[in-house]
């Protein structure tokens, strides 16, 4: 694993945790056992979440004890390896619940107002 900013992974998990919440939408779960390419979709997501919140230094994430890490690296890892046994109800409660928390985290760490009309945030933006 190289060596990276802290901050380029925390924007990757706040800008990848957005745009999870925001294709999940109002899709229930119902809506989800049903739909394949959303599944897949919003796993990819999740998975990146958890591979970002792996490349954040242990010192950072001591700093910021009330991110999950573990939780959230556990899920990158059971995505990636358990593909085979992904639950789209858990994907579900997963986004629905624990990413909005996490997404407020992440603003208050990086320093974005929510309130703020502003543009979207990417990787790129916190690059020197």
């Amino acid at each position: 694993m190289s060596k990276r900013d802290d901050r380029v992974s925390l924007v990757d998990m706040l800008v990848y945790s957005e745009e999870a919440i925001e294709i999940l939408g109002n899709t229930s779960q119902e809506e989800i056992a049903h739909n394949r390419v959303m599944q897949l979709a919003l796993q990819r997501l999740v998975e990146i979440v958890g591979e970002a919140a792996s490349r954040v230094s242990r010192n950072t994430q001591k700093q910021h004890e009330k991110i999950a890490w573990r939780e959230i690296i556990g899920m990158r890892n059971r995505l990636a390896y358990a593909y085979d046994r992904v639950s789209p109800i858990v994907l579900w409660q997963v986004i629905v619940e624990d990413f909005p928390p996490l997404v407020e985290l992440l603003e208050n760490i990086i320093g974005r107002d929510p309130d703020r009309s502003e543009p979207p945030l990417t990787a790129i933006d916190s690059l020197p």
